[in-house]
């Protein structure tokens, strides 16, 4: 695994913040708020691209690139994998991401309508385009098999882990290198998401009576996946396995959640796993802190779970991270993963009031030890598209 976010500039970091409850959510510094109706963000704040790549390189590369390209490097290292010849014709990246280099495309319209200048960066297109992260990570270890990004929103990343999963089990690949980047912080689309009126102007506050809204995160977190036997044959440090994935579409609005599409979405997780509800112990939850989505989880879970859902601990990570978007999915099955692995629940932060629609066990503001054999992550987007993945603690 590998990961740099708000919580962490690595995956010890980011596990260490999960841990002890620390909200990565402040000031945003990256861009100008002053006319913007919020202040706040969860931010990789002070980041540099020095530690990382030359001045001529991180040229190339977009801050969301940027993000992909170091959580790789990590969960590369920690896979401890031999790239060989043979494995790097027959490994495959799926990244996803749901604004690519919004950064870039941001400063190319000030050029050109707001200082008038005539030319834009020459790099401009390849700065912005969504695969990016996937084709750098690409170049860097010289993986030549199929390489691709999903965008689908808020769920980009939860797509994309599964599609990796998918392959891998099926045999159409060896290795995959998965997960999800975002970088949202610039003027003009923090302008968009003001205008959607639902971006907190203090902090996140999942499940709670007095919820304001989401907080937007930046960052990325990326996974290694390999066959179990592969992997055990070879001594690798298993973090947790993957057991299944279940998608839906809510056909109904492209922005209002729809509670029987995202239990739809569960129930094809546990079904691909060969799971019974009452398996499940922990839930990272969609979880963003708006007045429409979290009663609309906590109804799906509801559903699908019946009577065991009052025994289900249940976190939403967005409360320390923020709403990192096309990669919010992999950075809370990151989380799932550490969770599993080290038998530490995150708490869902910032929680001050219950609510009487969210009436869960929501593990309010302190992480809690509890040793839990499999877990469910869900990704609920903005067109109705939702992602969940199932995971099994490794033996």
């Amino acid at each position: 695994m590998g990961a740099i976010c708000a919580l962490g500039r690595n995956v010890a970091e980011t596990a260490e913040s999960l841990r002890c409850g620390r909200s990565g959510i402040g000031p945003i510094e990256s861009a100008d708020t002053s006319q913007l109706r919020f202040r706040n963000g969860a931010e990789v704040r002070g980041y540099s691209h020095q530690p990382y790549f030359d001045d001529r390189r991180a040229d190339f590369i977009d801050r969301f690139a940027q993000f992909a390209v170091i959580a790789a490097r990590e969960a590369v290292q920690d896979s401890g994998i031999e790239l060989s010849p043979a494995l790097r014709e027959n490994a495959t990246i799926i990244t996803g991401s749901c604004v690519g280099g919004q950064s870039t495309e941001d400063t190319g319209f000030v050029e050109v309508y707001k200082l008038g200048h005539n030319r834009v960066h020459p790099l401009t297109i390849p700065k912005t385009m969504a695969n990016a992260g996937a084709s750098h990570i690409s170049m860097e270890f010289g993986i030549t098999g199929p390489a691709f990004t999903i965008s689908t929103a808020c769920s980009s990343a939860g797509h994309a882990i599964g599609q990796a999963f998918w392959m891998i089990r099926s045999g159409i690949t060896d290795l995959a290198v998965t997960g999800g980047s975002e970088a949202p912080f610039s003027f003009g689309i923090l302008k968009a998401w003001e205008a959607m009126r639902v971006v907190s102007p203090e902090t996140c506050r999942p499940f709670s009576k007095d919820r304001r809204g989401m907080i937007l995160g930046e960052g990325a977190a990326m996974l290694v996946l390999e066959p179990l036997e592969a992997a055990r044959a070879r001594g690798a440090r298993i973090h947790a396995e993957i057991v299944g994935f279940g998608m839906s579409s809510d056909a109904c609005h492209i922005t209002q959640p729809s509670a029987e599409g995202a239990a739809r979405a569960m129930r094809a997780a546990l079904r691909e796993a060969a799971l019974a509800p009452e398996q499940i112990g922990y839930i990272n939850a969609h979880g963003t802190g708006t007045a429409a989505n979290d009663p609309a989880e906590v109804a799906a879970i509801r559903a699908v779970f019946g009577a065991h859902a009052d025994k289900l601990a249940i976190s939403s990570t967005k409360s320390m991270h923020g709403h990192a978007l096309g990669a919010a999915a992999a950075l809370e099955c990151l989380a799932a993963t550490l969770a599993l692995r080290d038998g530490i629940l995150p708490p869902t932060a910032n929680f001050t009031e219950p609510d009487p629609d969210c009436a869960l066990d929501v593990i309010p503001n302190q992480a809690r030890q509890a040793q839990v054999e499999y877990a469910l992550s869900n990704s609920f987007a903005f067109g109705g598209l939702n992602a969940v993945l199932a995971l099994k603690r490794a033996e």
